[in-house]
């Protein structure tokens, strides 16, 4: 499907007021405006800026998003070394550092340090743990989502069936390194380091940098209702943040 299709389409649901969901649980929003637009997966196309991931929300709704995952040579201080003098112990007795990170020091003593190039954990001794260039964060952010289509659903539940009204949708497209910044500082892109102890190495689940579905507009450049997309104009500003 183009996006000049789904504009069509599009419409043609927000017309249709309220429908039933196709699906019980947290991914019927998604799932029964996929059966409307006709769609057996997430392919809405642009030639102009190429795939476009679809991602339908409930408004007022709490759900997050990861946005990607990133690991490659952040770690200053070996996995392993870090989660047993900072990890914590699960139930089953597993030593691990499962944190959402922040600025403000957690119990183990780490905190989110926020600079003008780079973001780093770090113990309030002064020890660094891992680091990330915010250049290499928005360049993955790109690879990862150039564009985004993204479905504002009202819902209300009928008896034992929830029920959407399909109101708005944005395309949203290209993020730079100064809106990442921003955004770390102030809340709306988390941490999550996810790593345990496997006896001789860690394991580790990829650190995840994820968002509230609600603040998902907050972390793109061009936010365009999708009545008066075009795609190509957006694709130039695209190209101008590269």
């Amino acid at each position: 499907m183009t996006i000049e299709e789904f504009q069509v389409k599009f419409m043609h649901i927000k017309n249709q007021g309220w429908v039933p969901s196709r699906r019980k649980g947290p991914t019927g929003v998604g799932h029964t405006l996929e059966q409307l637009l006709g769609l057996s997966e997430n392919n809405i196309a642009s030639p102009d800026l190429g795939e476009i991931e679809l991602k339908a929300r409930r408004l007022g709704g709490s759900s997050m998003v990861t946005l990607f995952t990133f690991n490659r040579k952040v770690w200053k201080m070996p996995p392993l070394v870090a989660i047993r003098q900072y990890g914590t112990f699960d139930k089953d007795g597993r030593q691990g550092i499962y944190f959402t990170m922040s600025q403000t020091p957690n119990s183990s003593g780490l905190f989110l340090d926020i600079e003008e190039e780079a973001i780093s954990v770090r113990h309030i001794d002064g020890t660094l743990i891992a680091t990330w260039q915010l250049a290499d964060l928005a360049e993955r952010f790109m690879k990862k989502l150039p564009a985004l289509l993204l479905v504002s659903a009202s819902s209300e539940m009928r008896g034992e069936t929830e029920w959407f009204r399909y109101e708005r949708a944005q395309l949203l497209a290209g993020t730079s390194l100064e809106i990442i910044r921003s955004q770390l500082r102030i809340g709306h892109i988390r941490v999550d380091l996810r790593l345990h102890d496997k006896g001789t190495s860690a394991r580790n689940h990829g650190t995840g940098f994820r968002t509230f579905e609600e603040e998902l507009s907050e972390l793109f450049a061009i936010v365009q209702d999708i009545e008066t997309v075009r795609s190509e104009e957006i694709a130039e500003e695209v190209k101008r943040l590269l």
